[in-house]
């Protein structure tokens, strides 16, 4: 049986009100373009995160709710094709406030709904296990 879940969680040493923000940059975990920086997620917004090495991935800004929790879909096994319930995972953050730091946890779910093989199934969720361990990393520097 194939996983339709990663769930991960950090604790950042900085506030959510300094969390937040990074984490409402829409598309923050896939895109290397600088230019998303310091832009907020706008609930029903669509755009497109661009890689330069991986190409384009849809997204939509499912819900918004500041400074707690914000839910994106975005069409990560499928990059350049357009977002539709039956390509895409929801990528869901919570920060909760803990100590002087941030709780944050990361739910990205749908992985079992996605046309395609089993084989490229796990291989995309191994590569987003991966991928969320590198970019919780990487935002927690840019927090603290």
């Amino acid at each position: 049986m194939i996983d339709d879940r990663i769930e991960r969680e950090i604790l950042i040493q900085a506030a959510p009100e300094r969390v937040w923000p990074l984490v409402a940059e829409p598309g923050f975990w896939v895109t290397d373009d600088e230019s998303a920086r310091g832009t907020v997620a706008v609930e029903g917004q669509s755009l497109v995160a661009r890689h330069s090495e991986h190409g384009d991935f849809p997204i939509r800004v499912e819900k918004s709710d500041p400074p707690h929790y914000l839910a994106y879909r975005w069409v990560s096994a499928f990059p350049g094709e357009d977002l539709r319930e039956d390509n895409s995972t929801l990528v869901e953050f919570t920060l909760t406030p803990e100590g002087d730091g941030t709780r944050l946890r990361v739910v990205e779910s749908g992985f079992a709904a996605l046309p395609t093989s089993d084989d490229n199934r796990r291989n995309v969720i191994k590569d987003h296990t991966a991928g969320w361990e590198h970019c919780f990393t990487a935002l927690a520097a840019r927090a603290e």
